[in-house]
């Protein structure tokens, strides 16, 4: 089967547009934290969800914020606290005393932006209320199930672990998260500009820019942007070393390792490739798009053992060296 790239490429050029204004509206506001923002329009694309983690005050929340009121879509901020309880997350059912009837109460799960504000703040049984609107794109509540209305992102806030009053994510639900991005400090020169823009008088009003019709337009567009068959096996490669370190020359890897990435890793790691690629104008994928996102796709999915808290190596330590590794098709 023959692939006319070039076409592709004209149709992508025609779409990107969409991103580029949205970029534009959030730039209002926000000042750098580029990665944050390309990987939210990533998951905008994909249809996937994205875990922020990064201490207070970098602006997580308020990238969330600008970038829904950015699209024509339904917005709702829930903030996890440990008294949280499913049905708040969801919604329940309300008896009606004088008909003798249930009525259907639906949360605030049903928006197609959903913020999820400090996440680890809630018990695991608030966090797990959670996994089949993100998995399914559906809720039930009582015997009935609900679909929700696309586009639905779960955009959710983590504070590091290592902070007061924080729970570990369920590693099931971790895995639902297409990214995890953790957001750093910003420069010194964004920082300073932070600080005009605090001192100054002028409201930076953000408009809706983008229709849910174009993002549906957009993502047509992604699905024919086409992936090697030597790109693939790259991807498999990289999830599979996290299992079998030994077979890639990675035996040091072995005992630091307890569970490798699951195939939903090579699944997001395949899509979001594919996005990074249309949001570079191209209508193909190179094994630089993989590489450039692994991290932030892998990261959350590779569960260390004790040894490598013992030596102090993380998940993107363990990454890199894979990615090190690895050879590049």
């Amino acid at each position: 089967m023959t692939v006319d790239v070039q076409a592709i490429k004209e149709q992508v050029a025609a779409r990107a547009e969409v991103l580029d204004r949205v970029r534009h509206e959030v730039g209002k506001v926000l000042v750098g934290q580029k990665e944050m923002v390309d990987h939210l329009l990533l998951a905008l694309l994909c249809g996937g969800h994205v875990l922020l983690e990064g201490v207070p005050g970098l602006a997580k929340t308020l990238t969330v914020n600008t970038l829904s009121r950015a699209l024509n879509t339904k917005f709702q901020r829930i903030q996890f606290t440990p008294d949280l309880l499913p049905a708040d997350l969801i919604g329940t059912l309300i008896y009606n005393p004088r008909e003798g009837t249930f009525s259907t109460k639906k949360g605030p799960i049903f928006a197609n932006i959903v913020l999820a504000d400090e996440i680890n703040r809630a018990p695991s049984k608030v966090q797990s209320a959670l996994l089949e609107a993100m998995q399914e794109k559906q809720v039930t509540i009582g015997e009935e199930t609900f679909k929700l209305e696309e586009p639905f992102l779960v955009l959710a806030t983590q504070n590091p672990i290592e902070q007061e009053g924080t729970y570990p994510l369920p590693e099931a639900q971790v895995d639902r998260f297409m990214f995890k991005v953790v957001v750093d400090y910003p420069s010194k020169s964004d920082e300073r500009e932070v600080v005009e823009r605090a001192l100054g008088t002028t409201h930076r009003e953000v408009n809706a820019v983008v229709d849910p019709d174009e993002i549906f337009q957009c993502r047509d567009v992604l699905q024919m942007i086409y992936v090697d068959e030597k790109v693939k096996q790259y991807v498999v490669d990289l999830v599979y070393a996290t299992r079998r370190p030994t077979d890639y020359d990675l035996a040091e890897l072995d005992p630091l390792i307890d569970f490798g990435a699951s195939p939903r890793a090579s699944i997001c790691l395949t899509q979001a490739a594919r996005a990074n690629a249309f949001l570079h104008g191209r209508g193909y994928v190179t094994p630089q798009d993989v590489k450039d996102i692994a991290p932030s796709v892998m990261r959350h999915r590779v569960v260390l053992s004790y040894e490598a808290e013992a030596e102090q190596t993380s998940a993107d330590d363990v990454v890199s060296r894979v990615l090190a590794k690895v050879p590049v098709p």
